[in-house]
């Protein structure tokens, strides 16, 4: 088997363009590619929509051999396999539900030479026949989704583990490359490890993401605030994450009432069921799913173009890898935590459930401390994610898009949440301790809210608390504001909230105690008053605005209707055929003529050759209609 180390610059960028339709790579891309055609085993950490599969796909277009890809779902491994071969990439796929024909035919075509990639799972891969049968056309390894062998990560599969054996069999000279979207440092050293990658080359791409927009807000009413967000972005898919199987039925149930269409995805349904939703959504027949992170890997939709977290995962690295769904096609999207200090209590309740050891539970009480300080710190959100994972912000690749004043793509960046004055916020925060302090912490934050505001209830006047001198000392401020300060104490540890047999109580620390009688140092946040326009005023451009710079909007809305039309009858989801960015470059360059397309970013030749002529048409028949209207 030869390895064409010196294969030329110039020759990687013409397969480059000629089958992914890009002049040039993104970040770490190249890298990767060398280290395989060298023989040098890689770790890859590109955030999502960055194009992780591009770094072994395109060594597979050079190198003589099989590109084995291991791959932990099914969904992932068959839209890998259509993208693969809608550029042109000869692919195939073995799992449970190909049959044995289709399984047969898969292994002739690797060991014939007929293919480049074999995507296979890491449960197929066990078996422990299939290695050894491809042996010697095997030239590249690849492990998709590598943090599933990390017991820190996000999704730990313990299947992965087993690859570290399977792979000391294979001869010395095959590489292996690690790829994910997410890792911390921890979980990147427990890759190398447990892959047993030597002495691999580790390419570690920026987690910072500047098309999204993160916007972290107290939970109020998630119907209302979902159907906002969705209001704001009516041209793609939107994913909203709930915490249990129970809220995501309850929360579908209620934006569908709302008028949203939206269908529910959680482990408790069946597997029928749950393909069809996912089929439906990746499909863009479906605008919205409500779902636990059962609803992860494999969402290989492109133009999500917003995604809402009801309650608070429990580690950016979750909401990292699950926020970052929208927006793949590298357009604007938004990401909103909808947060409540709940949502801590019942993450413990999880890890109490589990009664991991004691250095586990001391890791996992700290991921989730960062998540609560990410929700509810009046804090550029890039530059805490960019914190959380070790990396510097701005980086200097990204600089530009960064002002000196923030991100302005969130909300506090924006101008939409900001620090209140810390003498005002001591003194507001003692008299939310001190009302928690006064009702013993035998009551909800309901209650404590009432006694604040000066309701005269019945729960009031039955315990007493219209007596208290705390009570109606914040009169002056609403429910809402008053549980969002409630809920920042309790994430800086002067309140907590916990559960009595079954029923939410709000008591407060030994912290909290202290800070009553000797003061300290405390923050809280406050939203600010949009403007009478209804949007909040933007330090920076409206990067949504830009995106759509001289794009025609109507030609855009045709040629995704062409787009569905073809992805229907190739038995493809549309994002295969083209991503929203190609759509739009094209509306937005409304080419005339074939040999046009080829100027498009993201349309290769293999795409130009199999869909040139119908785009090319269908804007003929766009520009005609409109000119015959124009004369009506």
């Amino acid at each position: 088997m030869t390895v064409e180390a010196d294969f030329s610059q110039e020759k990687l960028h013409d397969i480059l363009n000629t089958y992914w339709g890009f002049s040039s790579f993104r970040p770490q891309q190249a890298e990767a590619v060398h280290a395989a055609l060298v023989g040098q085993d890689a770790l890859v950490v590109i955030p999502t929509g960055g194009g992780k599969s591009l770094c072994y796909q395109l060594p597979s277009m050079v190198k003589e051999g099989l590109t084995i890809v291991v791959s932990p779902l099914i969904a992932l491994m068959d839209d890998q396999v259509a993208a693969a071969n809608a550029n042109g990439i000869s692919a195939a796929a073995l799992h449970s539900q190909r049959d044995d024909g289709e399984r047969r035919t898969a292994v002739h075509m690797a060991q014939s030479g007929q293919l480049r990639l074999l995507y296979v799972s890491p449960e197929r891969l066990a078996i422990g026949d299939l290695l050894p049968a491809l042996l010697p056309d095997v030239c590249l390894i690849a492990i998709d989704e590598a943090h599933c062998v990390s017991h820190w990560g996000h999704d730990f599969r313990p299947e992965y583990t087993q690859l570290k054996q399977l792979f000391s069999t294979l001869p010395a000279h095959i590489p292996r490359m690690a790829l994910t979207a997410t890792a911390t440092p921890m979980v990147q050293q427990e890759i190398q490890t447990h892959l047993g990658l030597r002495a691999p080359k580790c390419l570690i791409g920026h987690p910072d993401r500047p098309n999204l927009i993160y916007r972290a807000l107290p939970r109020k009413s998630i119907p209302e605030q979902v159907q906002a967000v969705a209001t704001r972005h009516p041209e793609g898919g939107g994913i909203v994450y709930a915490l249990t199987r129970k809220e995501v039925e309850k929360v579908c149930g209620e934006l569908v009432a709302v008028g949203i269409q939206a269908d529910a995805y959680h482990a408790g349904l069946p597997a029928g069921t749950r393909r069809d939703v996912q089929r439906r959504f990746v499909a863009e027949e479906l605008a919205v799913v409500v779902a636990t992170v059962a609803f992860g890997m494999g969402i290989d939709r492109s133009n999500v173009r917003w995604v809402v977290h009801a309650g608070c995962p429990r580690s950016l690295e979750h909401y990292q890898q699950e926020s970052g769904r929208a927006g793949r096609d590298g357009l604007p999207a938004e990401c909103v935590l909808l947060f409540g200090g709940s949502d801590l209590s019942t993450h413990r309740y999880f890890i109490d459930q589990d009664d991991p050891p004691p250095h586990r539970r001391q890791i996992l009480e700290d991921q989730l401390k960062s998540m609560a300080h990410f929700a509810s710190a009046p804090i550029c959100r890039h530059r805490m994610i960019c914190d959380y994972f070790g990396a510097a912000y701005p980086d200097p690749q990204l600089a530009h898009e960064h002002s000196d004043q923030g991100c302005g793509a969130c909300d506090v960046c924006l101008g939409e949440t900001t620090s209140m004055p810390t003498v005002q916020a001591e003194v507001l925060a003692k008299k939310i301790i001190s009302a928690v302090w006064r009702t013993e912490g035998r009551f909800g934050i309901n209650q404590v809210v009432a006694v604040l505001r000066g309701r005269n209830t019945a729960a009031i006047r039955r315990h007493g608390h219209e007596n208290l001198s705390v009570y109606g000392l914040l009169k002056e401020y609403d429910d809402w504001t008053l549980r969002r300060w409630i809920d920042q104490l309790t994430v800086q540890g002067y309140l907590v909230q916990t559960r009595s047999d079954g029923f939410p109580l709000l008591g407060m620390t030994a912290q909290g105690k202290t800070f009553c009688r000797a003061g300290g140092e405390v923050s809280l946040s406050q939203g600010i008053e949009k403007s009478s326009t209804g949007k909040a005023s933007r330090k920076k451009h409206d990067v949504d605005v830009e995106a759509w710079e001289g794009v025609d909007r109507d030609l855009f809305d045709v040629l995704r209707v062409m787009r569905s039309s073809i992805a229907k009858s190739d038995g493809v989801p549309p994002y295969i055929v083209f991503h929203d960015a190609a759509l739009r470059e094209i509306a937005r360059a409304i080419p005339t003529q074939l040999e046009d397309l080829s100027e498009i970013k993201g349309i290769g030749e293999k795409k130009s050759e199999r869909y040139g002529y119908t785009v090319i048409q269908t804007i003929e028949d766009y520009l005609q209609a409109k000119e015959k209207e124009a004369v009506e």
